[in-house]
């Protein structure tokens, strides 16, 4: 008796404009959570990106889903910023301040409304996204000191709450009204980073264990 070969069946993959939207849907999120924070109606992430509501809840079926999705979204740009980064050669400060400014660009401001989220904030990729980010600019902030560039009472989590509360618009102030100011202001913070320091600082270096504990 013969015994039927079984069908192999491929994975099915997403199509390509299903991806597109997915992707729609993220950016439209980052963008709102950085504008309004992530209270903001799914109906109106569905408008911004384009598609309609369904679409929103067939690939995030919760808030929490969409926030943690945002999140990483945004640590993995600023860990491809880094990465980029330390790619270069030459100063060791310059290459973090493009870092900075990259990484006020990419809205890394879309972390700060999420600290008072329910989100599970141990999930494996966030975890892993989170520890990339720590690792890649304190690899970039250590060579600037190592170097003499950068004082040394500065940690990680003091570069990376700067950087996105600046590029934040203060509470009721659309973004594209202050985005002007954002890589100004921020030249500003990173003059103050330079060594030799010109001050004591108040307080002790922020580390990031140290922001994820508040």
């Amino acid at each position: 008796m013969q015994t039927a070969t079984p069908v192999q069946r491929r994975a099915s993959r997403p199509r390509a404009d299903a991806l597109r939207n997915r992707e729609r849907i993220v950016a439209a999120a980052r963008e709102m959570f950085v504008e309004f924070g992530p209270d903001v109606p799914f109906d109106e992430i569905a408008r911004r990106a384009g598609v309609g509501n369904a679409t929103v809840y067939r690939n995030f079926p919760d808030r929490d889903a969409l926030v943690r999705e945002v999140v990483c979204s945004v640590m993995d740009r600023t860990s491809e910023d880094a990465e980029r980064a330390l790619a270069e050669s030459g100063d060791a400060f310059e290459v973090l301040s493009r870092f900075a400014h990259a990484a006020a660009d990419g809205r890394i401001s879309a972390l700060c409304p999420m600290a008072s989220s329910t989100f599970d904030k141990h999930h494996p990729d966030l975890e892993a996204a989170r520890e990339r980010v720590e690792r890649l600019v304190g690899e970039m902030m250590d060579r600037a000191k190592a170097a003499g560039q950068l004082r040394p009472d500065v940690e990680v989590g003091d570069l990376m709450i700067v950087v996105a509360q600046l590029s934040r618009p203060p509470a009721g102030v659309g973004c594209l009204s202050v985005d002007r100011f954002v890589h100004r202001h921020l030249q500003l913070f990173l003059d103050g980073l330079r060594a030799p320091a010109r001050s004591t600082l108040p307080g002790s270096a922020v580390t990031m264990e140290e922001l994820r504990q508040h």
